[in-house]
């Protein structure tokens, strides 16, 4: 079996061992492969492995050697489905590997915006607080997050698990999900998505991305939201209109915001999200625990071995 990982820097800059992968057949590792050089270096392999490199119809249509493809994340979008579906190929990803990693970044943007450990911090190495007259200050407003509301958009295994913490803080819960009567949680309650928007204290995305759902977080939307409250996204960037948010930062519309995740990534320098008033912005870590990505590398071969079986699991196709 031969076997091209296409974009393998991310999930193993060196932390960890492609021993299990290379058990499995001849492997080519790349640590990154720019678009125009895909179908080449996939050329000859059975199994292609991609995490953000993009496989496109040309692409499958190119590869008279391919049977499955493997993408090492939960999102799937960056392979052609229909293509692959046509071909009969096995695409497979990897679900729910990173959901403690996720929901443990999501409070650390939001403790960000709270208290401002890392910001404080900065300020004290700087020699402020040794030049100051009192034994405390701070450079912003701190905030309890006891009794305040935390309104969860998309409520899967990620949403279950930022509830718990949320709750573990003394926040009161509430959630707009697709399936409320499949997924209750005590503590929880459901409500439409506008209330959520309307009511919360601090508003987190936990939806995945698709076409009905682009963009959902605008002028409007966001005008709902109380001006003291954050938006937090761990999910998927293009979710918000960054254009619209960036406006309701700078004008006060909503009072901070906590991103890991943006629509071009990287961002261009000249983003405004970069200036952007009280804007916390981190890139693209939540999944990047060195527990998550151990999971994710042994789900990777995992799926291999159970596609080689004749079971394949984790299909998408």
């Amino acid at each position: 079996m031969n076997i091209v990982v296409l974009d393998g820097y991310t999930l193993n800059p060196g932390d960890l061992s492609w021993e299990a992968l290379r058990a499995l057949g001849n492997v080519k590792i790349f640590d990154r492969t720019p678009p125009e050089q895909v179908a080449e270096r996939a050329k000859g392999a059975n199994v292609v492995l991609t995490n953000k490199a993009i496989i496109n119809a040309d692409t499958i249509n190119a590869l008279s050697d391919l049977q499955y493809i493997g993408v090492m994340a939960t999102g799937y979008n960056v392979v052609d489905i229909q293509a692959a579906s046509a071909r009969n190929l096995t695409v497979a990803n990897v679900p729910a590997y990173s959901t403690a990693s996720v929901a443990q970044l999501t409070f650390a943007l939001l403790l960000e915006l709270c208290q401002g450990a890392g910001r404080h911090s900065t300020s004290v190495h700087k020699g402020e607080w040794a030049g100051s007259q009192d034994f405390s200050y701070w450079k912003m407003p701190l905030t309890e997050l006891q009794d305040k509301t935390l309104a969860i958009i998309g409520f899967g295994q990620i949403g279950k698990a930022v509830a718990r913490i949320a709750m573990a803080f003394g926040m009161r819960v509430i959630a707009s999900h697709k399936h409320p009567e499949r997924d209750r949680m005590e503590g929880v309650t459901f409500k439409d998505q506008s209330t959520c928007f309307q009511e919360a204290d601090v508003v987190s995305l936990h939806c995945p991305l698709n076409a009905e759902n682009k963009g959902f977080v605008n002028t409007e939307l966001l005008a709902t939201m109380k001006p003291s409250a954050f938006l937090i996204n761990t999910s998927r960037g293009p979710l918000i209109r960054e254009d619209h948010l960036v406006e309701a930062l700078n004008n006060g519309t909503i009072a901070g915001a906590g991103l890991d995740v943006l629509t071009v990534e990287p961002p261009a320098d000249d983003n405004p999200l970069l200036s952007a008033k009280n804007c916390v912005i981190t890139p693209h870590i939540a999944w990047a625990s060195k527990e998550a990505r151990s999971r994710l590398m042994d789900k990777v071969v995992s799926n291999i071995k159970a596609f080689r079986e004749g079971k394949p699991v984790n299909v998408v196709t």
